[in-house]
């Protein structure tokens, strides 16, 4: 559709927009029905449909093809957040404490999989009909349709457990719990997302433009790209989630979000094929971990009495910042001076650096909420490898030969 960079940047802003409100709204619908199901079923099946005008609009809309996208996708991220609340509560109740990581972890190891498998698919499909996209794309948001309508039939057949009530307290609103956000363990922590997701989405959206418009990588090419993250996803998200379960959220976070700036920085230094799937590699290993933790790290901490109002508030913060971002990418972009003929590589160096500076500032203050071992970060990465035990030999040895 050529969409303009400032249209990319819309595509990714206005509908996690409407994911904020959606979200804040989520916890006082919730509250007022007796089955979480009876919410998260209607609007995953909105979520589903919303792919059938999404494919059509090529062959319905002769102008303003992006605007109506962007409408239509908008639809379905506000259904999302209408999801997300009632979702997790649910899958809080179900998922024992001290499995979640492992369960979660197993569970996005199927979920990369059927991502790189559908993937390479759609990006040989596209790849097949160079001379026909409009075509292909239709194809695969029908296919996405499809399998969106399937997910609601697995949705059905769950379990619904009744929620641990505790003892009667009145609930704190979402503007109370936002006015304590700086002096809670909790609180900064959303807070710590907000900021983080706001310098993420600085240069996100625009990944794809830079490969496909300015390198100009084939389809299969950029997929083989794209596709690291999922490929690295599923090998480590599991091994993340049992170190999780063992060492704590706080200790896996903090580890993973050092790493994250780096995964912007290091598209500056090559752009070969070979060069950023190995970028995405270790971008996919540390956000492996780190989305992993980070949702979990809010069911740990949320009051369990509140748990639907902050994790509300977590999505939708988080959600602004990603809002915030891309508006700010999208039209800083074009008017920011040139790396090597590039001005999404000057966003790149941007978006890295800012990165960097929310972990060091932000993260300092967020502990640990249960009980864990305490582990050093070399044993964190390293401890199935022997590394650290091998490191902590050689340092004696040399110990002793200095003496």
């Amino acid at each position: 559709m050529q969409a303009t960079t400032q249209q990319i940047g819309y595509l990714s802003s206005l509908p996690n927009f409407a994911n904020v409100l959606t979200l804040l709204f989520a916890p006082m619908l919730s509250e007022h029905v007796r089955s979480r199901k009876s919410i998260i079923m209607p609007f995953v099946l909105i979520m589903g449909l919303s792919w059938l005008p999404i494919l059509l609009i090529p062959f319905i809309f002769q102008t303003n093809q992006v605007w109506w996208l962007i409408g239509f996708f908008t639809l379905c991220t506000a259904a999302t957040g209408i999801v997300v609340v009632p979702w997790s509560a649910m899958m809080a109740d179900l998922t024992p404490l001290g499995l979640r990581g492992s369960y979660f972890g197993m569970r996005s190891r199927i979920g990369g999989f059927v991502t790189l498998i559908s993937s390479f698919a759609a990006a040989g499909l596209l790849q097949l009909m160079t001379g026909n996209t409009r075509m292909a794309f239709a194809i695969i948001f029908a296919v996405a349709l499809g399998g969106r309508l399937f997910s609601l039939i697995c949705l059905s057949r769950m379990s619904e457990p009744h929620p641990v009530i505790p003892q009667i307290r009145a609930k704190e609103s979402i503007v109370q719990i936002s006015g304590r956000l700086f002096s809670t363990n909790i609180g900064r922590f959303i807070v710590f997302i907000f900021f983080l997701n706001l310098a993420q989405n600085i240069d996100a959206p625009f990944f794809s433009a830079y490969l496909l418009r300015e390198l100009r990588v084939s389809y299969i090419s950029y997929q083989i790209i794209n596709s690291m993250l999922a490929i690295v996803t599923m090998f480590v998200v599991v091994w993340w989630g049992k170190r999780a379960d063992k060492t704590g959220r706080v200790k896996v976070l903090h580890v993973t979000a050092l790493m994250i700036p780096f995964g912007s920085l290091l598209w500056l230094a090559n752009s070969s094929v070979l060069w950023l799937s190995a970028v995405q590699i270790f971008s996919g290993f540390a956000w492996a971990g780190f989305n992993l933790c980070a949702g979990m790290f809010i069911w740990d901490a949320a009051p369990q009495d509140n748990r639907s109002r902050y994790i509300a508030l977590f999505g939708a913060l988080g959600a602004l910042g990603i809002t915030i971002g891309s508006l700010i990418g999208g039209n800083l972009g074009p008017h920011l001076p040139a790396i090597s003929g590039s001005y999404f590589r000057t966003l790149f160096l941007l978006a890295g650096i800012l990165k960097l500076a929310v972990v060091l500032i932000l993260f300092r203050r967020i502990y640990e909420v249960r009980r864990v071992q305490s582990i050093k970060t070399s044993e964190l990465l390293f401890g199935d490898l022997r590394l650290a035990s091998f490191v902590k030999t050689w340092h004696k040895i040399f110990d002793r030969t200095r003496r």
